[in-house]
């Protein structure tokens, strides 16, 4: 597994034509500024911000670029997931999976990105939930364990529209 910096991980996720990413975190620190927006009501801040992410997602949709994401959530919600939940994009392809019914699942130890299938980027947070590593590999096994969790994890989870939290 080799490090790499924050550009090289751009240039990886973005240059892949099939992205299946897993989130295992129940907050994420770099969003401070959408959740303190969201927890205020401020609605213009929150536009701003997730519109960097939506003008992103459709530009690489409409390039073809095939993007899927889980969240593997603590019930009940925690703020950070409940405005997760509020704000989330209704074209994406983002499912919900309560962590509840993962117990028995076999799960990456990071946060990671599944590109084409074939490699994977991990990233690695410290115990604020801040990154403090960001990993590359293209090992066939890593891969392979990576993708089959994703897709697992996919297969339990629900999408945005049907999801209700308990």
């Amino acid at each position: 597994m080799d490090s790499i910096s924050v550009t090289r991980r751009a240039e990886l996720v973005w240059g892949a034509r099939e992205i299946d990413k897993l989130e295992l975190l129940d907050r994420y620190p770099v969003d401070r500024e959408l959740l303190d927006a969201w927890r205020a009501g401020d609605t213009a801040t929150t536009e701003r911000v997730t519109a960097v992410w939506r003008d992103k997602l459709a530009e690489q949709t409409a390039a073809g670029t095939r993007w899927r994401r889980v969240r593997v959530v603590s019930e009940p919600l925690s703020e950070y997931q409940r405005m997760a939940v509020a704000v989330a994009l209704p074209d994406e392809d983002l499912r919900w999976l309560p962590r509840r019914l993962v117990s028995a699942v076999a799960l990456p130890g990071n946060d990671c990105f599944v590109l084409d299938g074939m490699a994977v980027v991990f990233n690695v947070h410290d115990g604020d939930g801040a990154r403090s590593d960001i990993q590359y590999s293209k090992d066939p096994v890593v891969a392979t364990f990576c993708r089959a969790a994703f897709d697992r994890a996919w297969a339990l989870a629900l999408p945005t529209d049907e999801y209700r939290a308990h």
